[in-house]
């Protein structure tokens, strides 16, 4: 049992005696883990001062001075990966082959990347008569989720450490033991006092003080498009800089030349990565009407070889749903799709009948999915592959892009001629072709209803700077 009575704080890890407690559930066993200190608006004041006071000196550090601290993070970082991958396992119930070669691993990735960028950014530049000056924004709320507990903690953290920022950050009540341990590795990195605080909490009360603080300079948020809304109108008094990465409901393309064994069997396998709790799951499998019928076998078979169960055994590939809230919801999406018509080829709501605990939901497959049905409007969030009929590639990007989001596409096509086109009428932030290699300096973020920004890469670095103009430099 992990006792998280304390929040991090100008350097200190501060006793939050008398504060209301909240139980951590293993979605698992559905038996508590741990229990933390639930911060309020007076924890974040504190927090907010003691960022605000750092900025002074830290946003004025050398790019040495920083190089030198995130190389020591990245060390400190990989001396406890296993630590991090098997709290990961405990508070979100990642199968630890997962927990370790995608959540830390892809979590390093970043960390890396991102030194790679601050070794050759050029945060003065010249434009034509004019200098521009790349500054820190200045004091940053970080609010991140619960499905990526160390990686989205990375993807805004280390980047605004690495511009000269200071930071706020409110990790997930939900899994909020491995972000302690994130703030161990800064403290012992020699992260400045004052530069680097957590406090836990709630969105109502933690997010929402963070939102509208009027020292803090920007939110950086990711979650659902419902909470970002409410951080987007708590913000617009202050009149911050405010980043959201939001929901997702991603179509997956399937072109009529496709190898469909080989085109639906990744697709299905993405689709239940990380349980299907990733915003950029390909859950909507858009299929010519043709092969419609043949995508269904192959997708059965595919769903079926997933191993559900005990998720520190190496060969568990699909763990649970986060909580009892998101079990209930996805399985009630499931049954809504079959009454609207879908029809269940394998799977279906309620647990796989060799667990009787925890949070798992059966690895689904729902075929004569139609553009209208819950299932292709809404986000999921769980291992749920719709399969939608289309006649011809206009109708497919037409229903590709009616929805209201806009994170992610992908597209399985031979073509790549062809593919880039399509790839261009795509709204979404991202399109993946044909299942491509991760690029950790991808730019990450949506259109639409998905959010605004990006994160991850150069592009994601420069989230966290504001431009300066200044004239009267030019020489001649």
């Amino acid at each position: 049992m992990k006792h998280l009575d304390h929040f991090y704080i100008d350097g200190r890890f501060v006793l939050a005696a008398g504060r209301t407690t909240r139980k951590v559930i293993s979605p698992v066993t559905e038996e508590p883990v741990g229990t933390i200190a639930m911060g309020t608006a007076r924890d974040v004041d504190l927090a907010t001062a003691a960022a605000r006071k750092a900025f002074q000196s830290y946003s004025r550090s050398t790019r040495e001075d920083r190089l030198s601290m995130l190389r020591r993070i990245l060390d400190l970082f990989d001396q406890r990966a296993e630590a991090f991958a098997q709290l990961t396992t405990l508070e979100m119930g990642a199968p630890i082959s997962f927990a370790r070669n995608a959540q830390i691993a892809g979590s390093r990735a970043h960390i890396a990347d991102t030194i790679r960028i601050l070794e050759h950014y050029a945060f003065e530049r010249r434009s034509q008569r004019t200098v521009l000056m790349m500054e820190p924004v200045g004091v940053c709320g970080l609010i991140t989720p619960w499905n990526f507990p160390v990686l989205q903690i990375v993807t805004k953290v280390i980047p605004a450490l690495a511009t000269g920022c200071t930071i706020v950050l409110k990790p997930s009540e939900y899994a909020p033991i491995s972000p302690m341990l994130f703030a161990e590795v800064l403290h012992d990195a020699g992260v400045p006092a004052g530069v680097f605080n957590l406090v836990n909490g709630d969105g109502p009360t933690v997010g929402e003080a963070m939102s509208s603080h009027p020292d803090i300079d920007m939110v950086s948020f990711t979650g659902s498009t419902r909470a970002g809304v409410a951080i987007a109108k708590a913000a617009a008094d202050t009149v911050k800089r405010v980043h959201q990465e939001l929901g997702g409901n991603s179509a997956n393309i399937l072109a009529p030349d496709v190898d469909i064994e080989t085109a639906v069997t990744k697709g299905v396998l993405g689709a239940y990565r990380n349980g299907g709790q990733s915003c950029t799951a390909p859950t909507r499998m858009l299929v010519p009407r043709q092969l419609h019928d043949e995508a269904v076998v192959v997708a059965k078979r595919a769903a079926e070889t997933v191993v559900v169960g005990d998720v520190n055994d190496e060969a568990t590939t699909l763990g649970p749903v986060m909580n009892d809230r998101q079990f209930e919801r996805v399985n009630a999406m499931i049954d809504e799709a079959v009454r609207e018509g879908a029809t269940l080829v394998t799977g279906g709501s309620g647990r796989p009948s060799s667990l009787n605990r925890g949070f798992f939901v059966r690895p689904t497959v729902l075929a004569n999915v139609t553009p209208t049905m819950g299932v292709a409007r809404e986000e999921i969030f769980g291992p749920v592959v719709s399969l939608i009929p289309y006649d011809g590639l206009e109708e497919a990007i037409r229903i590709a892009n009616d929805t209201p989001y806009g994170l992610a596409a992908y597209l399985q096509c031979r073509d790549l001629v062809l593919a880039k086109e399509a790839a261009s009428r795509l709204r979404v932030g991202q399109v993946m072709i044909n299942h491509p290699a991760w690029d950790a300096s991808a730019p990450f973020g949506g259109f639409k209803q998905s959010g605004n920004g990006r994160e991850c890469g150069e592009y994601g670095f420069e989230a966290f700077l504001e431009i300066k103009a200044v004239g009267g430099l030019h020489e001649g």
